[in-house]
């Protein structure tokens, strides 16, 4: 089972811990289960003949076994606890590697909102599970055993009720779980769901604002929250059915132990000391058939977890580390696509087919085309984002799946479509790609990427704080902080998937003059929409549908390529194309 091999691998370097665990709840239990034969010795004994002596003493061993129960059930606790803390913490680490190690195909797969949810609420319910199981399941066997030899020992006319109500009890119980299974696995789903929504929301509450569609997405969040709503409630009329059930039987076994242990003391078979540690014994075995009702109450919600997570541990990155990764040593940065083809899994046609590029240092090289023609798709091959389907992608002549991920990446520069940047200050962000970069160096990249003027009306200066994502700073902003960022790491290929979109034409100018300078060794690739941006590339590649369909400079293709004729002619004016 799933859950069980999860728990097994993340509970082996706990060994000892869990072994304290039992050792300390076996003695506090032994202690549990001696009290009730104490007091019946009391009653019978002392109490009965009237020996005062008799009480005093055994009610001084009852004090210290009562010590010894508590201090063992305290400790067992605390280790527990600790214990389960520290599997949730290397449950989530290991989660945290692993999506760490996805390609974008399977980020794409499992989706954000999911894999939060599973790093999140799903360790928290097997970690529950994990604490309870230390506190509660190490008792029930324990308690349940002891408690049914020591009610045979009092008296075993009375024991065939043990048979009984035992057996009942945990047939209500294991009716009502087979119930619960499926509720659980739902409710998992419809956390997903509600993450996803309120995710999107909350990100793109301008859009939404923008297009007032405030009362649609409102709506749309209280469909699946009420979805989840419906089976939290299906889930939990079950729930609250299995106590009552389980109180029913306790209460019938207490009143059948009653009865017929006082007709057995009106016939001189049993003492009344003796019915008293049955009664107690008998709670003893129900009140550890309930501890394992309640495990059992977590378990199918854990279980569903557990194969979630297992799901994400289990996956292996389309993009794998080679085995024997070559060496590159120097860098010059030179990038070779040499008949490209990539498909994603399961997709009727390729988004890029047969596409030959090369890119040198020093140079400039620019990929246009529609929309949906595969230009972010190629961009993302170059650092292994995705890993290609056919061809290879070469890094100074060496494909890249046979360089070490680290040594590929710290050769590369790229500035998304998307600029995203992390919760910190703006100084934090732009350090990411140089850890020691000096402020100096930080404002010089500023300066390149037209982003000083704005840092420096922050009271704050490098010390602004950035709100995750960037969103307490404009689009542009935010793409002219992300290039500023790739300006810092200095690398030796500079990816910029339409990184300059978000920008007015007079800072685009102003950039791309100043970045010249500062790229003039490095290998350049550029994706952009506005043909303004990549009029002064050495090399311009036009593709359609996945293929290039021209190649050449901006004079060279205006003449002979059809398609990038089109794309001109939509954006400038004669005159401007000239």
């Amino acid at each position: 089972m799933t859950l069980v091999r999860l728990l097994r691998s993340g509970l082996a370097p706990y060994r000892q811990q869990l072994a304290l665990i039992v050792g300390l709840q076996f003695l506090g239990t032994m202690a549990s289960l001696y009290l009730p034969s104490l007091n019946a010795d009391i009653i019978d004994q002392g109490v009965a003949v009237g020996d005062t002596g008799h009480i005093v003493r055994t009610g001084g061993v009852m004090l210290l076994v009562s010590l010894v129960q508590v201090v063992c059930s305290v400790a067992a606790v605390y280790v527990g606890a600790r214990t389960a803390m520290a599997f949730g913490r290397d449950v989530r680490r290991d989660l945290f590697h692993r999506v760490q190690s996805f390609s974008m195909r399977e980020v794409d797969r499992f989706g954000a909102p999911s894999l939060i949810t599973r790093t999140t609420n799903d360790v928290q319910q097997v970690q529950m599970l994990v604490l309870m199981a230390a506190t509660l399941m190490v008792t029930a066997p324990i308690m349940m055993v002891g408690g049914v030899l020591m009610a045979m020992r009092e008296d075993l006319g009375l024991s065939w009720l043990l048979a009984v109500s035992v057996p009942a009890l945990f047939l209500s119980v294991g009716f009502v779980v087979s119930r619960m299974v499926p509720g659980f696995r739902a409710m998992q789903e419809r956390i997903d769901a509600v993450n996803r929504i309120l995710r999107e929301q909350v990100t793109g509450i301008r859009v939404v604002r923008a297009f007032v569609r405030e009362r649609h997405e409102t709506e749309r969040f209280a469909g699946a929250n009420d979805a989840l709503t419906d089976v939290a409630v299906r889930v939990g009329r079950w729930m609250a059915a299995m106590f009552p059930l389980v109180m029913l039987v306790v209460n019938l076994s207490s009143a059948a132990v009653v009865w017929f242990g006082a007709h057995r003391i009106d016939d001189g078979a049993m003492q009344v000391g003796s019915l008293t540690a049955f009664i107690a014994y008998l709670m003893q075995i129900l009140m550890a058939v309930m501890m394992s009702t309640f495990l059992l109450m977590m378990w199918p919600r854990a279980s569903v977890c557990a194969d979630r997570i297992t799901e994400v541990l289990t996956t292996e990155s389309s993009v794998v580390p080679p085995a024997d990764p070559r060496q590159l040593g120097s860098v010059r940065g030179a990038v070779e696509l040499d008949a490209v083809t990539f498909a994603y899994p399961g997709a009727d046609e390729p988004v890029l087919r047969q596409v030959s590029l090369r890119a040198e240092p020093g140079t400039t090289t620019a990929i246009v085309g529609s929309t949906g023609a595969g230009k972010s798709t190629l961009v993302g091959l170059v650092p292994r984002l995705y890993d290609v389907t056919g061809g290879a992608v070469r890094l100074d002549g060496t494909d890249v799946r046979d360089l070490a991920p680290e040594e590929l990446w710290s050769a590369i520069g790229l500035v998304p479509q998307r600029a995203f940047l992390f919760s910190g200050t703006i100084a934090d962000n732009l350090r990411h790609g140089n850890p020691d970069a000096t402020d100096e160096e930080l404002w010089e990249a500023l300066e390149v990427a037209q982003a000083r003027d704005f840092v420096e009306r922050m009271p704050e200066g490098l010390a602004a704080p950035v709100a995750q994502g960037g969103t307490n700073v404009s689009g542009g902003q935010r793409q002219r902080l992300a290039i500023a960022r790739a300006l810092v790491k200095r690398p030796r290929v500079y990816l910029f998937d339409d990184a300059f979109s978000a920008l007015d034409v007079a800072t685009d100018a102003r950039l791309r003059h100043a970045l010249r300078p500062v790229v003039a060794d490095a290998t350049v690739i550029v994706v952009a929409q506005r043909v303004s941006t990549v009029l002064d590339a050495d090399r311009i590649v036009v593709l359609e549908d996945g293929a290039v369909v021209g190649e050449g400079t901006h004079g060279e293709l205006l003449e002979r390529c059809t398609t990038y004729q089109e794309i001109v002619r939509s954006q400038l004016t004669e005159e401007e194309a000239a």
